[in-house]
């Protein structure tokens, strides 16, 4: 199937700058040709793209698939084959919003990327962990003070999005088992949580020791670890012990961003979740220290963008979002541009996104890249709100080559 483009627009993943005037030809999956003049040829289909931007598919850095409501206790006591169809759901909404790739970072699994991948279900290309890992009495443990019967509720087949775990032999088993289960990457909880009962913000979770077993099995496997983290100290703590990717770091400070750079990691921070837990916490039955704890990190994130912007960390793009508030996935890019220019934000979402999942061919618009493309109405640098909403702003969507979403 070969796709001209003519006369776009063009963000192509890694500049400041809209190139006006561009011409682009998809042939086989892949980019053919990227051109300032017209490409001769024959093309199954040409786009007039005239007033319109192409740019690479979006990719989510923090997604939970199968988050199907927003309280995440309540979610272990779903049955899984009802959990799967908001998974589906929520994964097709995604493709709309131009989301081409996510990553799940607690509770998608093996089965949900096989059935996207054989066409079974429609959604972004995945990149999971499987279940987070967890401490007792941490961010994957929902028993709060009174409820012991963790084991059977964590199975594989339930849809919790984590599990627990401690000392060295049970983090090194449980991370083997994860990347057995067909994890791409393992995610641990390396601090407290918004939406845990018994965690303050400021626990450190697992020892040195645990961390470096489990960064020690994913290596093993040619992968990596992403640790959920709040404060610079936790930070510091998963980074200095071999952890990728941090998660969130709404409470960093500059010391500690200076340790990302030298260190080569990755921040992924997740501003939506914190509003839109704001905005819902009633509904959603968060209160009493659950609801301090969410307005603590949500009043440091538009900072934290700031300290590690300053520090020169990459940035991924990630929404952290749950249940129906999914729909507000592409409201990240709103809050992140009160504070970082416009490019860098949509950088965020497509090349550094593509280095996080470790996928050079994704995330640009170069020859021989994936043809993973969306087509916006408007200049996204310009306006970046063309991006928000459900994709209405976003007529076409390609995933390697293949449309898969036609409105153009």
């Amino acid at each position: 199937m070969r796709i001209r483009f003519d006369n776009c627009d063009l963000f192509d993943g890694v500049g400041d700058a809209i190139q006006p005037g561009c011409h682009v030809l998809v042939a086989d999956g892949k980019i053919d040709e990227v051109s300032e003049t017209a490409i001769a040829g024959e093309a199954d289909r040409v786009v007039d793209a005239t007033g319109r931007t192409l740019m690479p598919g979006l990719i989510d850095a923090h997604v939970h698939i199968a988050a199907a409501v927003p309280n995440l206790a309540a979610l272990e006591a779903l049955h899984p084959t009802y959990v799967a169809h908001w998974t589906a759901q929520y994964m097709s909404a995604m493709l709309d919003r131009g989301f081409t790739t996510v990553r799940d970072v607690g509770g998608g699994d093996a089965g949900t990327k096989r059935a996207q991948q054989e066409g079974l279900v429609r959604g972004p290309r995945l990149f999971t962990s499987g279940k987070a890992l967890g401490q007792t009495g941490g961010h994957t443990d929902f028993r709060g003070t009174s409820r012991v019967d963790v084991g059977d509720l964590q199975r594989r087949h339930l849809p919790a999005l984590g599990r627990v775990v401690d000392g060295v032999p049970a983090c090194l088993a449980a991370a083997r088992d994860e990347l057995r289960l067909g994890a791409d990457f393992v995610k641990i909880m390396a601090n407290g949580g918004v939406a845990t009962p018994t965690d303050p913000i400021d626990w450190i979770q697992f020892t040195p020791e645990e961390i470096q077993a489990i960064v020690t099995a994913a290596e093993a496997s040619c992968t990596y670890v992403a640790a959920h983290t709040y404060t610079a100290r936790a930070i510091e703590h998963a980074c200095v012990n071999g952890v990728r990717t941090l998660e969130h770091c709404n409470l960093i400070d500059d010391r500690v961003a200076g340790v990302l750079k030298a260190r080569g990691a990755y921040a992924v921070p997740t501003l939506i979740i914190y509003d839109c837990l704001d905005r819902h916490a009633d509904a959603i039955g968060l209160g009493g220290a659950n609801r301090e704890k969410n307005r603590m990190v949500r009043e440091a994130g538009l900072r934290s963008l700031e300290i590690l912007a300053r520090a020169e960390v990459p940035m991924g793009y990630g929404t952290d979002l749950l249940g129906w508030m999914h729909q507000d996935q592409s409201t990240e890019f709103m809050l992140r541009t009160q504070v970082l220019p416009a490019a860098d934000v949509l950088r965020s979402a497509t090349s550094v996104n593509a280095e996080i999942v470790r996928r050079p061919d994704l995330g640009q618009v170069t020859p021989g890249a994936t043809a993973d493309l969306i087509l916006v109405d408007g200049d996204p640098i310009a306006d970046i709100a063309c991006l928000t909403g459900q994709g209405e702003r976003i007529p076409l969507v390609l995933q390697e080559g293949v449309v898969v979403k036609d409105l153009a």
